[in-house]
């Protein structure tokens, strides 16, 4: 099973391999994902990484869409005797 997670691009920069590497926070957890696959993307934009590549950009609504369902299922969870 494959799981891509959209995260938020909080700043990008270059490796010293010459490969793209941004900060992206996924609801407040900072990692450093490869954008080399999004050449186009900025800071400020979502996208969804899988196993640390970002593999697309997608709008806020989407992003926030996705994070509310997690929410909903993080309650069920909770909320399960």
């Amino acid at each position: 099973m494959c799981l891509g997670v959209p995260g938020k691009v909080l700043s990008i920069e270059e490796n010293p391999l010459g490969i793209t590497i941004g900060k992206v926070s996924f609801g407040g957890i900072v990692k450093e994902v490869c954008l080399a696959y999004v050449p186009d993307v900025q800071v400020g934009d979502y996208v969804v990484v899988h196993v640390g590549f970002a593999i697309s950009k997608i709008d806020e609504e989407q992003a926030k869409s996705f994070f509310e369902f997690l929410g909903q299922i993080e309650q069920e969870l909770e909320d399960k005797p």
